[in-house]
């Protein structure tokens, strides 16, 4: 069967609605197409090699979600700590524009270690090799200041997922940037 495009509400509730009636969010525009058991990532049965992955609530009702695992980043809680000490922070900015991409990253790379890098990511891959991007997760500044934007980014990502450790140190760096910057 081809996918086709799915362009209305009403073909994505009939797609997409769970045994429980209610609809996941973000879901127009998806392909809807039936999945074959052992074919999606969804219904492999063994996990690719690498970083450690554990169940999480699933976007789309039905599925199996596999998320990978963090342990919380401590010296990278230290460093924003300190940056918000110094005011080296940014209160109001568009966190879409202003997040690092790749060629940020590679750039900063060139200029820094791993560890600096690291400094800027609460979260650590579980099983990731270190000095790999894949290592480091829940980036919260532009790699000159922490963006308040950033933290909230932070805490709403490591709640949606449940990566309790880092939703809460984010939430802590952001109550402690809020009672700085008053």
């Amino acid at each position: 069967m081809t996918p086709r495009r799915v362009t209305s509400r009403k073909e994505v509730t009939a797609a997409t609605l769970s045994p429980s009636g209610v609809e996941p969010r973000g879901v127009q525009g998806l392909l809807a197409a039936p999945c074959a058991p052992g074919r999606c990532a969804a219904h492999r049965p063994n996990l690719p090699p690498g970083p450690t992955y554990r169940p999480a609530a699933s976007r789309l009702a039905g599925q199996n979600a596999r998320v990978a695992a963090y342990e919380l980043n401590e010296r990278a809680v230290a460093r924003a700590r300190r940056l918000i000490d110094a005011r080296q922070y940014v209160l109001d900015s568009d966190w879409g524009e202003v997040q690092p991409r790749a060629e940020a990253e590679n750039a900063y790379l060139e200029a820094h270690d791993w560890a600096d890098y690291a400094e800027w990511h609460l979260g650590l891959t579980e099983g990731a090799k270190d000095e790999t991007k894949a290592r480091y997760a829940f980036v919260y500044g532009d790699f000159r200041r922490v963006h308040r934007t950033g933290l909230i980014a932070c805490v709403y990502r490591a709640a949606e997922w449940r990566h309790k450790d880092v939703e809460l140190a984010a939430h802590d760096l952001l109550q402690h940037l809020d009672r700085t910057s008053a």
